[in-house]
C-alpha cells in the first residue's frame, strides 16, 4: 500500500478544493490518503471579519484533521498546497514546515516523493515562484520531486503550469472550473503512481544495493 499525505493551508477554500482533487487522484491508484490542513495562525477576530475566510474556517475546522509530523513520517509521498503570499507560501504552511526539523535531522523525510500546488488571485500572481520555493524545501528534505509537467492534456486545459497546478481565483465569485480539478487529480494520481514505482524498486533491491545508495 502506498501512503500519500496531502497537506495544505486554505483561507477561503480554493486550495482546499485543489487538495481534495489531488487526494482523489491519488486514491484512484489504490493509495491510502490522508487529507490534512495545517493549523490556523490568524486570530479568530480577524477571521470573523472576512466572510469567505470565516465561512471556510467554520466549515473545515472540525471536518479536516490538523496535520502533524506523524503524518509526514507515515507518508511515502507528500503533496503540499498553499495560497500564494507575495510569491511565497502562506505563513501557516511555512510554520508547519519549520517544525519538521526533528524529522529532517533524523533522515525521516529523505527519499519520499513530493509535489506542490497553489492558488493566486491573478494569473501572474506569483504561483510559479511559490511552487519553486516549496521545491527548495523538498531539496533539503532529500525528497524526489514529482511535478505534473506537461504530461497530459489536462494540464494545458488548466493553464499549463508544469511546476504544479495553480488556480487564479480572481475575485472568488466564479466556481473552480472542472478542468482545474481534473489537472489536480492528475497531479495526485501521478504522485501516487511514481511513489508506488519507487517503493517497488526499493523493495526489490538487495541489502547490499541499498547500502551503496544510502
Amino acid at each position: 500500500m502506498t501512503n500519500i499525505a496531502v497537506i495544505y493551508y486554505s483561507s477561503t477554500g480554493h486550495v482546499h478544493a485543489l487538495a481534495e482533487a489531488v487526494a482523489e487522484g491519488a486514491r484512484e491508484t489504490g493509495a491510502e490518503v490522508r487529507l490534512r490542513r495545517v493549523p490556523e495562525l490568524a486570530p479568530e477576530e480577524v477571521i470573523r471579519g472576512q466572510n469567505a475566510w470565516n465561512e471556510h474556517h467554520e466549515a473545515t475546522k472540525h471536518s479536516v484533521p490538523e496535520a502533524t509530523n506523524e503524518d509526514l513520517e507515515w507518508a511515502d509521498g507528500v503533496a503540499l498546497g498553499t495560497p500564494t503570499r507575495f510569491g511565497l507560501p502562506s505563513s501557516q504552511l511555512k510554520q508547519f514546515i519549520d517544525q519538521t526539523g526533528p524529522l529532517w535531522a533524523a533522515g525521516k523525510l529523505a527519499d519520499k516523493t513530493a509535489t506542490a500546488f497553489t492558488s493566486t488571485q491573478n494569473v501572474h500572481g506569483g504561483s510559479e515562484a511559490t511552487l519553486l520555493s516549496l521545491n527548495n524545501v523538498f531539496y533539503h528534505w532529500g525528497a524526489i520531486i514529482v511535478p505534473p509537467g506537461n504530461t497530459e492534456s489536462v494540464t494545458f486545459a488548466a493553464g499549463g503550469n508544469p511546476y504544479g497546478v495553480s488556480y487564479p481565483s480572481g475575485d472568488g465569485t466564479v466556481m473552480m472550473p472542472e478542468a482545474v480539478k481534473a489537472a489536480a487529480r492528475h497531479q495526485g494520481n501521478r504522485l501516487a503512481r511514481f511513489t508506488s514505482r519507487l517503493l517497488q524498486d526499493t523493495e526489490s533491491e538487495s541489502p547490499a544495493e541499498l547500502e551503496r545508495v544510502s
